[in-house]
């Protein structure tokens, strides 16, 4: 049977174990849209791709390159 080499503190392992905690997803608001999404999700509003606040796609960009 494998053993540690190394005790692991009880503080780094509860860190590992801090997204069992987590009741519900946690819900950030845009700041330039005002959008609710999920942290470190790009998110969709009015035919544009947001992250961070900056544009990413434009619906328009989309359209063009499927022809």
């Amino acid at each position: 049977m494998a053993h540690p080499k190394r005790k692991i503190s009880k503080t780094r392992r509860d860190k590992r174990r801090t997204h069992i905690k987590a009741k519900t997803q946690q819900i950030a608001k845009d700041k330039t849209t005002g959008e609710a999404h999920l942290y470190h999700r790009a998110h969709w509003h009015e035919g544009k791709l947001y992250y961070k606040g900056r544009v990413l796609i434009e619906n328009e960009e989309l359209e063009s390159s499927d022809s």
